[in-house]
């Protein structure tokens, strides 16, 4: 515990390096507590956060309305295992099946967790429909960019050398083709391919958005070959872009959903939750009742606490018409940043859809202070503003779904006076 020669944050720090694996390179501060869209650290200091928890605090921090779901459900059931029936699990799932497409849900903790349940619910669709031939089918394609995991299916499936390296021999069975090209995609599909994997916005890619029209056609391709469509929501989901999932932006009709959509991030709102929701005649294919037995499985995943804060969670969308004003506000933003890219030279690109936004950044442009997105994170933090970069340039901002118009100028005025070098 503290003594005389620290401080609360400094012992917090000295003592994360000595007892912890140093898995993060971490900002030197330590954070104590936070309310809505602002987090304080040891020292009492304020930081208006734009990037909540990597998205995953879509509500804010300590929502009145998740803390007393959260204690409600904590004083009468935390868990029971999966062999039993319990009210959280199935009222989250109903309000999962309602925004979306109507299909089942299993419920993990992670993001990577999820996506291995679909990648698994893929090979076992590809062994119960062979390809001609009775040809065995496990194949999956991805896109070069994409992130879906750091576990030892995921990170094959990523479209990123950088999660892999070190870790090889690499499990077969997955190749990447450029993102919102249909064509290396129609090329990449062979007789041995069971599913495509897609990131609707690419998150760790850099925000990056496809086509109007991309996805829907990527769908009609895998209907005519057979071949699931799984929709990686971990980052999109819930509201984030101003849809309730964001592959709803191109695809509108729920006959051409995708086969399998997984959820993590925000759908906790801040609680380790996963899911992966797959349309009732694929889920079938984890029916223990019906496939001689448990095929998947998870001993803490859907435990009461979670699964109470992540239904009230859909509630406190609903109530409150969050996901409206994601779309609402997150054009303002947006319009707003389109701004800088013509007034400001190091600043090349703006793009998002909701409040999941990204700016890019040229450290080469005349005027640019910055070698890096890192160094306009790190200056933010010095002023008080938790944002986030990809890519080494791109600029992402993924802030609480409860933020308002007063707060969000707040963050952007700031940024901007960073961006020009003023602040």
């Amino acid at each position: 515990m503290p003594t005389q020669d620290f401080t609360v944050g400094q012992w917090i720090t000295h003592a994360h390096d000595r007892f912890m694996s140093l898995n993060y390179t971490r900002y030197p501060i330590a954070i104590v507590r936070g309310r809505g869209c602002e987090l304080y650290d040891a020292d009492g200091r304020r930081y208006l956060d734009l990037f909540a928890g990597f998205g995953a605090g879509i509500l804010g921090h300590c929502h009145p309305d998740l803390v007393e779901a959260v204690i409600e459900q904590a004083r009468t059931l935390w868990h029971v295992g999966n062999l039993l029936h319990t009210q959280p699990q199935t009222l989250l799932a109903e309000r999962i099946a309602k925004h979306g497409f109507g299909g089942r849900s299993f419920f993990c903790h992670s993001g990577a967790d999820a996506n291995e349940a679909a990648i698994k619910l893929a090979r076992l669709y590809g062994k119960a429909h062979p390809g001609p031939g009775g040809v065995k089918r496990f194949k999956i394609i991805t896109a070069l960019g994409s992130f879906h995991g750091r576990s030892f299916g995921t990170m094959v499936a990523t479209g990123q050398n950088k999660v892999r390296e070190g870790f090889e021999p690499l499990l077969e069975g997955f190749s990447h083709v450029p993102f919102n090209d249909l064509e290396a995609l129609r090329a990449a599909i062979d007789d041995q391919t069971v599913a495509v994997m897609l990131e609707p916005i690419q998150g760790e890619g850099g925000v990056n958005i496809p086509d109007d029209d991309y996805l829907l056609k990527v769908r009609r391709l895998c209907r005519e070959r057979d071949v699931l469509l799984i929709a990686d929501e971990v980052w999109t989901g819930c509201g984030r872009t101003g849809k309730y999932f964001a592959y709803q932006h191109w695809i509108h009709r729920r006959d051409e959903s995708p086969d399998i959509m997984t959820l993590a991030k925000g759908v906790g709102g801040g609680l380790p939750v996963g899911v992966m929701c797959a349309r009732p005649e694929i889920a079938e294919l984890y029916n223990a009742r019906t496939q001689g037995g448990v095929k998947h499985a998870t001993t803490l995943g859907g435990n009461c606490i979670a699964m109470a804060a992540a239904h009230m969670l859909f509630q406190v969308l609903e109530r409150d018409r969050l996901v409206d004003h994601a779309a609402s506000l997150g054009k303002y933003a947006l319009d707003r940043m389109r701004r800088w890219v013509r007034e400001i030279p190091a600043v090349k690109a703006a793009r998002g859809r909701g409040l999941f936004l990204g700016l890019e950044i040229d450290p080469n442009a005349h005027g640019a202070w910055f070698k890096a997105g890192a160094d306009v994170v790190g200056r933010c933090l010095e002023h008080g503003l938790l944002i986030n970069a990809a890519q080494q340039s791109i600029l992402r901002l993924a802030p609480p779904l409860i933020i308002d118009r007063e707060q969000l100028d707040e963050g952007l005025d700031l940024l901007e006076s960073i961006l020009r070098g003023s602040a």
